[in-house]
């Protein structure tokens, strides 16, 4: 029986070569399954299979696991369903995103002169906004492919599929080519959900997954879901002028946030004219094409309102992205929301199949995922690790820019936990002038006792990269005491732990 060799070492990547389809009566069939039976052999020694380790997924989790496998000297393939590596967070998720982001901050500068006031300038286009983001896509891909390649890891395209708990069938254009490994780990990430009764009608209705396609710039815009990558979008496209409705069904978004960030947020979005509409919820979608060159999306609320907007996005939660994957052959099933469940060592009720990243659920962010696929390929190999983080950083790239480590008030004052507060704000900080940025605000907890750090809150410019010098204070176990003792550089925003750290000393004293 022909077939089709068709994988290629990574290096080689960039001129990755597809095979032709075949015609529809030449197409290769795969073979009839064959029910799974383990063998004496595979108990004791990996060298019956293809490779030691097949991750699923070039994101961050499979990205990074692979990486992991191979520096261990173990034989790694990695499998990719788009036409590059790096999965959905480089092709249509985290890096896109937050490249569109800072597009957006740059014609938001270039708008206002150096006094501060706004100075009238040409509406950019789609087009303008997303080249950047195609430039940087295709930059990253290559260090990632570069990555790979020098570590020895095989890169196969294709589709993987199941056929039983240690083989995979990879398809493409026709072609097919079966696999076989002693462990498998699934990182295929997630995919946005539309609701099922919204139907698609051309760029009028749209999911985060869409934005790299976006042809125009609305001038109006409803954000259907308020949670971070609602919020992140809502707050973008109102940068940019477009008048911005977010819907959600809850009375606060974002609520894991300590509640008087959340505030100052819904306080600098309404002042871009951001218009909340918190405990609604959509009933229906119209089309009013009255004018056919610019559709209009007829949004229904199940409270009787109905708002009108050139587009719509829906940012109503992500599913797994396991369908197709044949998780039944090998023992294995998602939930509803397509999400694996995982033990603490990333190990599904099969024990050589692993998940990581954002498949597995909480907290799906591409720091996480990444270190849960080096994790998950130490513990395939038996290697011992260090504990998992109990904290880890959470960045929400909306404008202006969202990030805590550690527990917010709310959960204090649940657990009855004495802590006292230190502020700063950037209107009092030199740098905070020097960018224009007079609305930053930052905020350290501190536990009354024995003064250690609890939590840092930040939302203004910076917040993700400032955020990084609590975090560190907080795995050394730090307390208040470091920050009164410690110099930061002048001018910098991280003036701000200083004087957050002196507010709160000045209050512990009294």
């Amino acid at each position: 029986m022909l077939r089709v060799a068709w994988w290629v070492p990574v290096a080689e990547y960039a001129a990755l070569w597809v095979p032709p389809a075949l015609p529809a009566d030449a197409r290769l069939a795969e073979p009839p399954l064959k029910p799974y039976a383990p063998t004496m052999s595979e108990s004791t020694t990996t060298a019956s299979y293809d490779y030691d380790l097949v991750c699923i997924g070039s994101g961050p989790a499979g990205q990074r696991g692979a990486v992991q496998a191979a520096k261990l000297g173990k034989r790694v393939a990695l499998v990719e369903r788009r036409g590059t590596v790096g999965g959905a967070c480089l092709d249509i998720g985290t890096i896109p995103s937050k490249t569109f982001r800072e597009a957006v901050l740059a014609t938001a500068r270039a708008s206002r002169s150096t006094d501060g006031t706004t100075r009238q300038q040409q509406r950019p286009t789609a087009e303008q906004l997303l080249q950047r983001v195609d430039a940087v896509v295709s930059k990253e891909g290559a260090v990632i492919a570069n990555q790979l390649g020098r570590n020895g890891v095989d890169v196969l395209c294709g589709i993987a599929s199941f056929r039983d708990p240690h083989r995979l069938s990879v398809e493409s254009a026709g072609t097919w080519r079966e696999i076989s490994a002693a462990n498998i780990l699934i990182a295929t990430g997630t995919h946005a959900v539309v609701p099922p009764d919204v139907a698609r009608y051309g760029d009028l209705v749209m999911t985060s997954d869409d934005i790299g396609n976006l042809k125009r710039l609305p001038r109006s815009m409803v954000v259907v879901g308020a949670g971070v990558v609602g919020i992140e979008y809502a707050s973008m496209f109102a940068a940019l002028g477009v008048e911005v409705t977010v819907i959600d069904k809850r009375e606060r978004p974002l609520e894991f946030l300590d509640s008087e960030i959340v505030d100052e947020l819904i306080h600098q979005m309404r002042n871009r004219n951001v218009y909340f509409r918190f405990g609604e919820a959509v009933a229906s979608l119209d089309v009013d094409t009255t004018n056919p060159a610019q559709p209009r999306g007829v949004i229904h609320l199940e409270s009787g309102k109905r708002i009108i907007a050139e587009m719509a996005l829906f940012s109503v939660g992500r599913a797994g992205a396991t369908e197709g994957l044949g998780l039944e052959n090998a023992g294995l099933s998602a939930d509803a929301r397509g999400r694996i469940k995982v033990d603490a060592k990333f190990r599904t009720p099969v024990p050589h199949i692993l998940a990581a990243g954002d498949v597995i659920g909480y907290p799906s962010l591409a720091a996480t995922s990444s270190e849960q696929g080096r994790l998950a390929a130490c513990h395939a190999f038996g290697v011992e690790t260090g504990p998992t983080a109990t904290h880890f950083p959470i960045g929400i790239y909306s404008v202006p820019e969202i990030s805590m480590i550690g527990a917010p008030e709310h959960e204090l004052t649940k657990a009855a936990i004495p802590y006292e507060v230190g502020v700063a704000r950037y209107r009092e900080i030199a740098r905070g002038q020097i960018l224009g940025d007079d609305s930053g605000f930052f905020k350290m907890l501190f536990h009354r006792t024995d003064r250690s750090l609890l939590g840092v809150h930040i939302i203004g410019t910076g917040a993700t990269e400032l955020l990084h010098i609590g975090q560190a204070v907080i795995g050394l176990d730090g307390t208040l005491d470091y920050f009164l003792a410690t110099v930061f550089n002048y001018p910098t925003l991280a003036e701000c732990y200083k004087v957050a750290a002196l507010n709160a000393a000045n209050k512990m004293a009294m």
